[in-house]
C-alpha cells in the first residue's frame, strides 16, 4: 500500500498521526516520494573518549528539522545519567505541540554519568522527533537508536584538558594527584550529616575519601519550613583551585565543617528540614552532577540559645481531633455557609433580593433563572477565593489585617447603607454596590449579586468555618476546593430554595410598603458594620488611620452625590465624577503607609495571669511545669470577641485561673504576626480563634473548639493542671 500525502490536508493529517500515534509501527520511508529515512535524516554520532561525559552530535539534513523537547536519554544498569546539556532551539508555534525548540542543520548535547565499580560499557538508548518542513510536511514517529560505548580509564584524559562536562553538572578537575581507579558511587564520595549546635544554630559536616574534592561555590542550602531562613553561611578556608569551567575557584578535600544560623523563630518545632545541593569531584577524573540531599535535623536535643525557645515543639491535636473526614467537613461546610446567610454583613443582600423578585411578579422559570445566576456568581467566587487560599497559603480572614482592604470594606459598607437608604439610586438590586457590573439587567446583574454577597461574607466566613476550613488546609487541593464549594452552596441555598420551590415562594409576604420600610431599616445593620471596621482600624493603625478613613467617606460621599445629581447630565459632565472617586482612592493609598502605633494601650489592659503570646515564653512557662492556656485572637474576629464576652472576660474564668495556676497567655493577630502565624499553622488552623490548653507536665496541647462554653475551658483547665492530657500514641 502506497502511503503519498496529496495536498495540506493530506500533511496535516499525517502530522497529527504521527504525533499522537507515535508508539505506532514505523512508517516505511523508502515509500514516501522524496523522503529519506530517518536515520539519514538525522544522523547520530557518539564519542565517549572523555570520562564522565558522552557527546553526541546529529547532522540533520536540509529541509529537516529535530524538536529539542523530544530527546529522551536513558542508561542500561550499573550507569546513572545526569541532565544532558542542550544549546537553545529556535523558538515557534508548532501547530499540535504549542510553543516548542527546533534545531536545523545539526546539534551537539552533552550527557554526564557516573558508573558503578566494574561497569566496562556504556549502555545508552537516545529518542529523538523531528519533521520534514516542505512538501511533503510529514513529522516522523519518536524513533531510539541503542548505542553501546567503551567507556574510558578514570584518568585516561590528559592533564590539563579541561574537558567540560556541562554548565552546570561537572567538569574535570586539574590533575592534582590522579584519580584512584573507577569513581565511587555519589553517596560514598559525598557524606552529608547535620546536626543542631542549639536551637537557632546547625554544623554541615561532608566527608569525602582521598582524591575527592567539593566545590564552595556550587553549594546551596535552604530551610523548606515556613517561615524560616539560613543566615550566609561561614565558610572555612579552602583550597584554591583553577577549573576548566568555573575558572578560580575554592574547594575542600577530606572534610569540611559548616557552621550555619537559622533565622527565624524555632520555637514551634521538633524538627527543621535542610534541602542542600552541592557538586563535587574526583580530582584528576570525573564530576558528579549536580547532588541534592534532604534532611530533617532534630531541634530536640539542641541547648536553647538566649532569647530563643527552649520548650518542646508544640504537639499537634489527637488524630480524632485534627482529621476530619470529607464527609464531616462538607457538612460543616453546608451549615456555615447557610448560617452566613444570618450574619448583618449578608442578610441585606440576600433580603434585597428576594424583595427585587418578589416585585418583579416574574414566573416560575424567571426566578429559576435569577437563583441559578445568583447560585453561580457564590459558587465561582468561592472557588476562585479557595484558589487563591490555596496557592498563597493564607489563613482565611487575613485579609481584615490590613488596613487598606478594612477601610475599602468600611466603605462598601457605608455605600450600601446610604442606597438601603435611599440617599442615592443604583438601580434594581443590592449587587450594583460599588460595581457597575451588578448593574446589567438579567442573569449578569444576579451574578454579580452572589459575587457581592461573598465579598461580605468573608469577613464572617473563619469563625463559623474552623473545623471545615481547617480540614481544608490540610487536605489535597481538590477536597479543598470541594469545602469551599460546598460552602458557597450553603450561603446560596437559601435563594436557591426560593427559585426552584414553589411552595416556599408562596409563603413570602405578599409585596407592599412594608418592603420599601425594611430596605430602608437593613441600612442600619450596614451602617453599623462600617462603624465596627472603623473600630478594627483604629486598633490596627491608630486614630490617624480613622481620621483618613473619614477624609475617605467624605470624598466617597462627593462621588455619590455627584453621580447621582449627574445622572441625566452629558458624558462630559458625568466623567467628572471620576475626581472625588480618584481621591477616595489616593486616601485608602496612604493607610498603607501609616506605621502600626505601639501598643502601649492593649499592654496595659493586660489582667493578673494574662500575658502576651512569645513562642520563648511559652517555652519558658512549659518548663516551669505551668498550664497554660493559649488564646489567639484579633479585634475584626467577630466569634472571638463573643468567646470573651460570655467565657474569658468573666470572674468564673479569672477563679479558675487561680485555683489551677494557669496562666492566660493571649496573642493578638489584629495586625500580621509570623510568630502568630506559624503557631495556627502548627495546629493546621485557618484563622483565629485558636485555644490551645497545655497541661503543666508538658504534654500534648489540647485544642479546644472554636466556640467556648465554661464547662469545656474548666474540663481542659482541670485536666491540664491535675490528669495528663492523654497523648498520641
Amino acid at each position: 500500500m502506497r502511503l503519498i500525502p496529496t495536498g495540506r490536508w493530506a500533511a496535516r493529517f499525517l502530522t497529527l498521526l504521527c504525533l499522537l500515534l507515535g508508539a505506532l509501527p514505523a512508517l516505511a520511508q523508502d515509500d514516501l516520494d522524496g523522503l529519506l529515512p530517518v536515520t539519514e535524516a538525522y544522523k547520530l554520532s557518539a564519542d565517549a573518549s572523555t570520562p564522565g561525559v558522552v557527546k553526541l552530535h546529529w547532522t540533520i539534513a536540509p529541509d529537516y528539522y529535530l524538536y529539542r523537547g523530544r530527546m529522551k536519554f536513558k542508561a542500561a544498569d550499573g550507569v546513572t545519567l545526569g541532565e544532558a546539556q542542550l544549546p537553545d532551539g529556535e523558538k515557534h508555534h508548532d501547530e499540535y505541540l504549542g510553543d516548542v525548540e527546533t534545531y536545523h542543520h545539526g546539534v551537539d548535547a552533552t550527557v554526564p554519568y557516573t558508573v558503578a565499580a566494574g561497569t566496562t560499557t556504556l549502555k545508552l538508548s537516545v529518542q529523538y522527533q523531528g519533521c520534514h518542513e516542505v512538501a511533503p510536511k510529514i513529522c516522523y514517529p519518536p524513533h531510539t537508536e541503542q548505542l553501546s560505548l567503551a567507556i574510558p580509564a578514570a584518568g585516561a584524559a590528559s592533564a590539563g584538558t579541561g574537558d567540560s562536562l556541562g554548565a552546570a553538572l561537572g567538569k574535570l578537575g586539574s590533575t592534582r594527584g590522579g584519580g584512584d581507579g573507577a569513581a565511587l558511587p555519589a553517596e560514598q564520595a559525598f557524606h552529608l550529616e547535620a546536626l543542631a549546635k542549639d536551637r537557632q544554630h546547625l554544623l554541615l559536616r561532608w566527608t569525602m575519601p582521598k582524591g575527592y574534592y567539593l566545590y564552595r561555590d556550587q553549594t546551596a542550602l535552604k530551610l523548606k519550613d515556613a517561615g524560616l531562613s539560613l543566615a550566609k553561611p561561614e565558610w572555612p578556608a579552602g583550597v584554591e583551585h583553577e577549573d576548566a569551567h568555573f575558572g578560580k575557584t575554592t574547594v575542600f578535600f577530606d572534610q569540611v565543617e559548616l557552621p550555619v544560623a537559622i533565622q527565624g523563630d524555632t520555637g514551634g518545632l521538633r524538627t527543621v528540614n535542610l534541602e542542600a545541593s552541592f557538586q563535587g569531584c574526583q580530582d584528576g577524573g570525573i564530576c558528579y552532577p549536580l547532588m541534592t540531599r534532604a534532611l530533617a535535623i532534630d531541634l530536640g536535643s539542641a541547648a536553647p540559645t538566649s532569647g530563643t525557645a527552649a520548650e518542646p515543639a508544640p504537639e499537634m491535636p489527637p488524630a480524632h481531633e485534627e482529621s476530619l473526614g470529607l464527609a464531616l467537613a462538607l457538612l460543616f461546610a453546608l451549615a456555615g455557609g447557610l448560617i452566613l446567610n444570618f450574619m448583618p454583613c449578608v442578610l441585606p443582600v440576600l433580603s434585597i433580593k428576594v424583595v427585587s423578585v418578589i416585585e418583579s411578579g416574574e414566573s416560575h422559570a424567571r426566578r429559576r433563572s435569577h437563583a441559578l445566576a445568583y447560585t453561580a456568581g457564590v459558587l465561582v467566587s468561592f472557588v476562585v477565593l479557595g484558589l487563591v487560599v490555596i496557592a498563597v497559603a493564607k489563613a482565611w480572614g487575613a485579609q481584615l489585617q490590613y488596613a487598606p482592604v478594612v477601610a475599602a470594606l468600611a466603605l462598601i459598607m457605608l455605600t450600601a447603607g446610604l442606597w438601603l437608604s435611599g440617599v442615592v439610586q443604583f438601580g434594581g438590586s443590592l449587587g450594583n454596590v460599588g460595581s457597575s457590573l451588578a448593574n446589567q439587567q438579567g442573569w449578569r446583574g444576579d451574578f454579580f449579586v452572589g459575587v457581592l454577597a461573598v465579598v461580605v461574607a468573608s469577613p464572617c466566613t473563619g469563625p463559623l468555618m474552623g473545623p471545615a476550613l481547617g480540614y481544608a488546609f490540610a487536605a489535597p487541593a481538590a477536597q479543598a476546593l470541594l469545602v469551599f464549594f460546598t460552602l458557597g452552596l450553603g450561603l446560596a441555598l437559601p435563594f436557591l430554595a426560593i427559585g426552584f420551590v414553589p411552595a416556599l415562594a408562596r409563603l413570602l409576604p405578599r409585596p407592599g410598603a412594608w418592603m420599601e420600610t425594611l430596605k430602608q431599616v437593613l441600612a442600619f445593620p450596614m451602617y453599623l458594620s462600617a462603624a465596627w471596621l472603623a473600630w478594627v482600624l483604629a486598633n490596627q493603625r491608630g486614630a490617624d488611620a480613622v481620621g483618613v478613613l473619614l477624609v475617605a467617606a467624605v470624598w466617597l460621599a462627593a462621588t455619590l452625590w455627584w453621580f447621582e445629581k449627574s445622572r441625566w447630565k452629558s458624558t462630559a459632565v458625568r466623567a467628572w465624577v471620576l475626581v472625588p472617586a480618584l481621591l477616595t482612592v489616593l486616601s485608602l493609598y496612604t493607610l498603607a503607609r501609616l506605621p502600626v502605633p505601639a501598643s502601649g494601650d492593649k499592654a496595659a489592659q493586660v489582667a493578673e495571669n494574662t500575658v502576651a503570646f512569645t513562642p520563648a515564653r511559652l517555652a519558658e512557662l512549659r518548663k516551669a511545669g505551668t498550664p497554660v492556656f493559649v488564646d489567639m485572637t484579633a479585634d475584626w474576629c467577630v466569634t472571638c470577641k463573643a468567646n470573651e464576652h460570655a467565657v474569658l472576660n468573666t470572674d468564673s474564668f479569672r477563679d479558675l485561673l487561680r485555683k489551677t495556676g494557669a496562666v492566660y497567655m493571649k496573642g493578638d493577630w489584629t495586625n500580621e504576626d509570623p510568630a502568630i502565624t506559624a503557631f495556627l499553622q502548627e495546629y493546621h488552623s485557618p484563622g483565629v480563634p485558636l485555644y490551645v490548653v497545655f497541661p503543666k507536665d508538658g504534654g500534648h496541647g489540647q485544642r479546644l473548639p472554636t466556640v467556648l462554653t465554661s464547662s469545656l475551658v474548666e474540663d481542659a483547665l482541670t485536666k491540664a493542671a491535675g490528669t495528663p492530657v492523654a497523648t498520641n500514641p
